[in-house]
């Protein structure tokens, strides 16, 4: 969990496409719902990337390099 300047806690998650860390309160790519499971994106090209191939993504079998 993030701490910002100003004390208010933030909660933040693992881009499954590029591993970058996401605001979950304001992912900048986005988010999708995949088998129940909320994802968050670190931007748009990351979230087209997994709705595309979401398992191999999740299975570790591709993983885009930042």
């Amino acid at each position: 969990m993030k701490i910002p300047l100003f004390g208010k806690k933030t909660e933040s998650a693992v881009d499954p496409v590029c591993g970058m860390d996401v605001d979950m309160n304001d992912p900048s790519g986005g988010t999708w719902d995949h088998e129940g499971q909320i994802y968050y994106f670190c931007g748009a090209g990351c979230n087209r990337a997994f709705q595309k191939e979401p398992v191999a993504y999740l299975s570790g079998e591709k993983k885009m390099e930042m």
